[in-house]
């Protein structure tokens, strides 16, 4: 166990008790426990394998690379549809899980056998990704922002679409695009901290990313 990862389960403040059981069944499996993005992230050689995060309705095991794994019980879950990496095990309670923890091991094993094959995900390409028709039409309206949208990693620039693409409705998509052009305008990431105040910089904690939203 790693001191540094005792404080998230000791004020986890839903499902405290299944999350510490299950970090003691992902223990079993020899990885090396570190804390990375706020939560237990459990690593191979210095690769991430599974974290353990807790939600309102679930707590959850992830597989970084769960889309690789064969899921021969049919039990991993992919969070959202843009997700292409991750997969999810959800548990609602202990009895459920103690259930799966034979199970839970073999896909932790498997997890790290892919690992060591050093096999790749294909991920999309941002020319994957629709560009809404609110959007292209303030890229074709606006050549600046055209240019600076051209000038962001292909990651920002997905984040962007997959924003935007998000609500389904015109005029959600609209108010959307409007209010982060200035953003994209000034080179920043749709997760971009934006007030400098950010401890994970250049990423936002979350701390202040709705005060002064371009300061």
């Amino acid at each position: 166990m790693n001191p540094k990862v005792d404080e998230f389960f000791s004020k986890a403040q839903k499902w405290q008790e299944e999350l510490e059981q299950l970090r003691l069944i992902v223990l079993e499996c020899g990885l090396t426990e570190e804390l990375k993005w706020g939560v237990p992230t459990y690593t191979f050689k210095g690769k991430n394998i599974v974290l353990i995060h807790g939600f309102k309705e679930y707590f959850a095991l992830l597989f970084m690379h769960g889309s690789l794994l064969s899921d021969i019980n049919g039990i991993l879950i992919q969070q959202t549809e843009n997700v292409q990496s991750g997969r999810q095990i959800r548990f609602t309670n202990a009895v459920n899980m103690y259930e799966l923890k034979s199970v839970l091991k073999e896909y932790i094993f498997e997890a790290i056998e892919v690992e060591k094959t050093g096999i790749k995900i294909e991920y999309k390409k941002t020319e994957d990704f629709p560009v809404p028709e609110e959007f292209q039409q303030k890229l074709n309206e606006n050549a600046a922002l055209k240019m600076a949208f051209e000038k962001l990693t292909p990651g920002r620039q997905k984040g962007y679409l997959l924003f935007f693409n998000g609500a389904s409705q015109a005029k959600t998509r609209e108010t959307r695009v409007e209010k982060y052009t200035e953003r994209i305008l000034k080179g920043f990431g749709f997760n971009d901290c934006v007030c400098g105040l950010s401890k994970k910089m250049p990423n936002c904690d979350g701390s202040h990313r709705y005060i002064n939203d371009l300061k």
